[in-house]
């Protein structure tokens, strides 16, 4: 096994290549998936989704520590030897070991706190989930290292189509909530093998870890700031569980999925190849700041008419896409998705200031949001899942900006810049959002389907002509990077 840097493409190509892998092939996997979620929403109750989300802060608790912080600490290393990725190895298996009996112990306890004892039951099978991580974390951090992301992306996709094939028999077969449980299983557990077969990671564990503790140094920071980030993005959740029935739960976390698609399912994958290209090239400032502020512009020239778009349709899109038995879930969503831009935004500066080598500034601004945020739910779970969102829509824009303050100089980004990047694809977005509204205004009355056609073409025909007017460049640099 080759595990130093090897010669070959220019970073320029392999960025490309790995773009078009991780996030192309993404696309691909996350509409397969999506297709499966839809129709298993329209299947299963609020209810469900109200306990899956319960069990969900455990998991995602628990994630913080399951090695990926290791795995990106070895992708930071010059000159990894074959011992340090034993040792990785090992340190991986002692982790998520610990993890699951973690989870099989607390099961019971979290089951008390929401007054929902099925929870544990369900915490207890997810702990198979973790003896999955090891062979995902070291394929990860190989592959990641030779940014070949081409590999990993065939993986992911077939595993994403075993998960949603699982989904769908799950709740066809009158699983309920299990399916929620199985279908996560079954994607977890095909990647990691796939993982393993397609970076070789068949390596004997070495559980005698001398030298080894300076990946635990920077990924122990990495973790410290996914802690209070933790605390930042599941803190609504954990409070909103102790005070709504399951099935007022399920109406809010299921809109907060739909408003988080895009930030949540296709910014971390643009986040990996990110990490890895930012890592390659930290020693040339220049350099290191233009490929963010085109991270920026490539990122916002999509994620802001999405979001802008799900507000301005977001009744149409639930009556269609979930049914009618969601539409509770509509005024909460549109709300949500007015905050989700900040979000976006957010979540772009922690791989380039990671790469940068300062993530404790990850960890102060995450501290910040481990108190803003919980503050904010705490104040709004008084007006219900509405008040909940407008807890995302009052808080993350001041987080984003002080975020953008500390954050930027590491970069070595001025605030102007990183301004002039995102305002055409801004404005833009916010034309097109107010001819949508105003276009549903004027529609006679038709069926929610053909409705949501008329509204998304109309949208779609605002933003291009804007941009084009407007904004000519940024649509040149679009064409160019999808020629490219």
């Amino acid at each position: 096994m080759n595990a130093t840097r090897a010669s070959g493409p220019s970073l320029r190509d392999q960025v490309r290549s790995a773009v078009l892998w991780r996030s192309g092939t993404q696309v691909f996997g996350q509409l397969v998936a999506w297709a499966a979620t839809f129709l298993v929403i329209r299947i299963l109750t609020p209810a469900d989704y109200g306990l899956y989300a319960m069990t969900g802060v455990v998991l995602a608790l628990l994630a913080l520590v399951n090695g990926y912080g290791l795995a990106n600490a070895l992708i930071r290393e010059r000159e990894v030897s074959p011992q340090l990725i034993r040792q990785l190895f090992g340190l991986l298996i002692v982790l998520n070991l610990a993890l699951a009996a973690l989870q099989l112990a607390v099961a019971p306890l979290v089951a008390d706190y929401y007054r929902q004892p099925l929870v544990a039951d369900m915490l207890r099978v997810q702990a198979l989930l973790y003896l999955t991580n090891p062979f995902l974390a070291l394929g990860y951090a190989l592959l990641g290292r030779a940014m070949d992301f081409r590999r990993q992306a065939q993986v992911n996709v077939a595993s994403a189509l075993i998960g949603a094939a699982a989904a769908l028999a799950g709740a066809l077969g009158g699983l309920g909530v299990w399916t929620l449980v199985v279908a996560p299983l079954a994607q977890m557990g095909s990647r990691a093998l796939g993982m393993a077969l397609t970076a070789g990671a068949w390596v004997r564990p070495s559980f005698a870890f001398r030298g080894a503790w300076r990946l635990a140094g920077f990924g122990g920071a990495m973790t410290l700031s996914s802690l209070f980030w933790f605390v930042q993005t599941q803190a609504d959740v954990a409070i909103a569980g102790r005070a709504f029935d399951a099935h007022e739960l399920g109406i809010y976390s299921t809109a907060l999925f739909l408003a988080q698609i895009f930030v949540t399912k296709l910014v971390p994958p643009l986040n990996e190849v990110a990490f890895s290209a930012f890592a390659r090239v930290q020693e040339d400032r220049a350099a290191f700041a233009a490929g963010f502020l085109k991270s920026v512009r490539v990122v916002a020239l999509v994620a802001l008419p999405f979001c802008l778009g799900l507000a301005a349709t977001a009744e149409s899109l639930v009556a269609v896409a979930l049914g009618p038995k969601w539409l509770e879930t509509a005024p909460v969503v549109r709300v949500l998705a007015l905050a989700m831009p900040f979000a976006t935004l957010q979540v772009l500066f922690a791989p380039a200031v990671n790469a940068a080598g300062r993530p404790g500034l990850v960890t102060w601004t995450s501290v910040l949001g481990a108190v803003l945020m919980p503050v904010a739910f705490l104040i709004g779970i008084g007006w219900g899942a509405v008040g909940m969102a407008v807890a995302w829509l009052a808080a993350y824009p001041l987080l984003t900006a002080l975020s953008a303050r500390w954050m930027l100089p590491a970069i070595g980004v001025r605030g102007r810049e990183l301004l002039t990047a995102l305002a055409p694809p801004l404005l833009a977005a916010v034309a097109m959002a107010a001819i949508v509204v105003l276009f549903g205004r004027w529609l006679p009355e038709t069926s929610e389907a053909a409705r949501l056609v008329l509204l998304v073409a109309a949208g779609a025909l605002a933003y291009a002509g804007w941009l084009a007017v407007f904004a000519r460049d940024r649509l040149g640099e679009a064409l160019a990077l999808v020629r490219g």
